[in-house]
């Protein structure tokens, strides 16, 4: 056997997705990101069925997984255009949050360096008002590190779809032979 095999390699790329895929559902969590909690999840749930399909030889599997992962590149490719506000979008919008609440992007407060100070609020304003929290000293901003996530998603996706692509072939061919044994 191979020092690393197409399928080997699937099943480590697969089992890194999930490491980065939790990490990101942990943050989205703590800054209350709906939208992004439940494309996590579904991503979560497709990375163990493609896993699964790899481990037990199920090619059906690994080409559900296969689409999903162009599917997840489309949904990062949106996160970092929202992120970086191209095309009309703004990073301080509700859209994340299904305009339920005003929670943001749980980096906006605690990325690396920040230092974050609750200001008095108004007398007009409302307490429950993000705006009085005053954030200074960011070593990167939070929009960058939304991306950079972003960015390992699709990098990890991309990989991911030619291995699965190659497996799916190695099992197809290896399938049609032994029907014409």
């Amino acid at each position: 056997m191979g020092c690393c095999t197409g399928r080997c390699s699937l099943i480590c790329l697969c089992a890194l997705q999930l490491l980065s895929a939790l990490e990101r559902q942990i943050f989205d969590f703590l800054g209350f990101q709906w939208a992004p909690i439940l494309g996590n999840f579904l991503h979560i749930i497709v990375v163990i069925l493609g896993l699964f399909g790899t481990i037990q030889y199920r090619p059906r599997y690994i080409v559900v997984y296969t689409v999903w992962t162009a599917l997840w590149v489309t949904w990062n490719v949106f996160i970092i255009c929202f992120y970086l506000e191209v095309g009309g979008l703004s990073k301080d919008t509700d859209l994340m949050t299904f305009n339920i609440s005003v929670h943001r992007s749980w980096w906006r407060e605690h990325g690396p360096g920040c230092v974050r100070r609750v200001l008095p609020p108004s007398a007009h304003g409302m307490m429950d008002d993000y705006t009085y929290v005053s954030v200074t000293g960011c070593i990167v901003d939070f929009q960058y590190l939304e991306v950079i996530h972003s960015a390992v998603q699709i990098l990890l996706s991309l990989v991911g779809f030619v291995y699965a692509c190659y497996v799916i072939s190695i099992f197809m061919e290896e399938e049609d032979t032994c029907r014409n044994k």
